[in-house]
């Protein structure tokens, strides 16, 4: 199981396996917080390399919300195509570039709590912005880190918001920033949801496998 305990050295080997991949593509925009908003917004339920190229074309042609709201939806539908959900995401980019110009003078505000008040900003994207962009703290849990960490038997929780909670009260303060971007390289090359690469994985000796009925 891993633990406080060992959760230092699971951590040091997390880095060492996750620098082995690729970022995800949502790090790339870290300098620019809006960049980082929007492109996270893309990515909920899109894999990594539709979202890396929905991004790439969006950008391209708006980089501010100014630029962004002007764009009429099905032009921003036929950009971010085929995202998940590219016609309900379309809207909610207008939305939130039009509450960062009503409310926030067009800038990403670097608060939880505010990001939290902006129509479609749940608590993933909100955490990564906060993480990534503004170098606060906060704990980013997407699918990855969910599933990982309850696999492992550190926290024991249903959702993503409840694992979130959890890992607050239990995980060093010093991995909170850095615990997404291992986690999701890790669950997306060895530590699958179905049939997980457990010869292969260095933190096996860690791991309770809680819901694991087939490994490689």
């Amino acid at each position: 199981m891993v633990t406080n305990r060992n959760i230092s050295r699971v951590m040091r080997l997390l880095q060492r396996e996750a620098a082995r991949w690729e970022e995800p593509i949502v790090g790339h925009y870290k300098a620019d917080a809006f960049a980082t908003l929007i492109s996270c917004l893309l990515s909920l339920r899109t894999k990594d390399a539709v979202t890396a190229e929905a991004s790439r074309r969006l950008f391209a042609r708006a980089r501010t919300p100014q630029t962004l709201l002007a764009l009429p939806i099905p032009t921003i539908q036929r950009l971010i195509y085929p995202v998940g959900f590219y016609k309900t995401k379309a809207r909610t980019l207008h939305s939130v570039c039009h509450e960062l110009l009503a409310r926030f003078d067009g800038r990403v505000p670097g608060d939880l709590d505010a990001l939290l008040t902006m129509k479609g900003v749940g608590r993933k994207t909100a955490n990564l912005v906060v993480t990534l962009a503004f170098r606060q703290q906060g704990i980013c849990v997407d699918t990855h880190v969910h599933r990982i960490t309850n696999r492992w038997g550190y926290v024991r929780t249903r959702t993503p918001e409840a694992t979130e909670m959890a890992l607050r009260r239990t995980l060093p303060a010093r991995y909170w920033q850095v615990i997404n971007d291992y986690l999701v390289a890790y669950g997306q090359h060895l530590c699958g949801p179905i049939s997980p690469w457990c010869s292969r994985c260095p933190i096996a000796f860690a791991c309770d496998r809680v819901g694991v009925r087939h490994a490689r």
